[in-house]
């Protein structure tokens, strides 16, 4: 996808809005109001993920195959590396299946932005990144006050060995760190990430192009291939920033239920 306008030799480079492509099935007067691509991706990547993993586990094997192995390590790195790491061997087990979930959800949307035909991470459009931190918010604040009911709400708010003179001024910025700040930086910073990413590839594509194709000089055609090949690396970095992201989402999953289980009065 290289969003490449051009207009007597001038170079056009590609925008935020050739990141996200028109609705597939509109029903509003705007764009994203209707069925696009990005919601086609996201419900692609709910039945590869299943079909995966129930394709890898239909006859599981003492010494397992290559796509058990897989399943199976993918699965151990989430409930090691993220639920017992960070909740501890008393909680962690009953939210495996969830971090489970999220982690491979994430990263599978993330990844349809390095496959070519896709070529489109789910989460870079704000609006799929808002609704699973909204899922996620919802659950934290579920389980706190399933913990300790309707206190959870000062536990939150409230730190512990403060000086009364100070709260109010610390409660209202608590308020805004944990209930506003929180979900919304855990939704941002896995969207800014992705459509940056994207961004730079697009960039480095459609530059390219231009160098090669629309200058007619050799040294700067010269440089469009270099650029091409710096591509690659770009492209190779945006992958392992689709990974970092997923887990780092997942990670701060599990640290807002804990942090919720673990709020303690004052």
């Amino acid at each position: 996808m290289l969003p490449l306008v051009l207009a007597n030799a001038e170079f056009v480079p590609p925008s935020v809005s050739d990141a996200h492509l028109p609705d597939l099935l509109p029903w509003g007067a705007h764009y994203g109001t209707g069925f696009g691509k990005q919601m086609l991706l996201v419900l692609l990547s709910v039945v590869l993920i299943t079909a995966f993993f129930a394709w890898a586990m239909r006859r599981p094997q003492l010494v397992p195959g290559r796509a058990q192995w897989l399943a199976e390590s993918g699965y151990a790195f989430v409930r090691n590396g993220i639920g017992r790491d960070v909740m501890g061997e008393r909680n962690f087990k009953q939210w495996v299946p969830l971090l489970f979930a999220i982690f491979f959800f994430v990263l599978v949307n993330n990844l349809f932005g390095a496959i070519p035909g896709f070529q489109l991470p789910s989460f870079s459009h704000a609006g799929s990144a808002y609704a699973i931190a909204l899922i996620v918010y919802a659950i934290w604040i579920g389980v706190g006050l399933k913990h300790h009911g309707p206190k959870y709400l000062k536990l939150a708010v409230v730190p512990s060995g403060v000086p009364g003179w100070i709260l109010p001024l610390l409660v209202p910025l608590e308020i805004i760190s944990n209930f506003i700040v929180r979900p919304l930086t855990h939704s941002l910073r896995l969207m800014a990430v992705m459509l940056a990413g994207h961004m730079i590839v697009m960039l480095a594509g459609a530059g390219a192009a231009f160098l090669i194709t629309q200058t007619g000089n050799p040294l700067l055609a010269g440089t469009g291939v270099l650029v091409i090949l710096a591509s690659v690396a770009l492209y190779l970095l945006e992958i392992l920033l689709m990974y970092l992201q997923a887990f780092v989402f997942t990670l701060l999953t599990a640290l807002y239920i804990q942090g919720a289980i673990d709020a303690n009065d004052h």
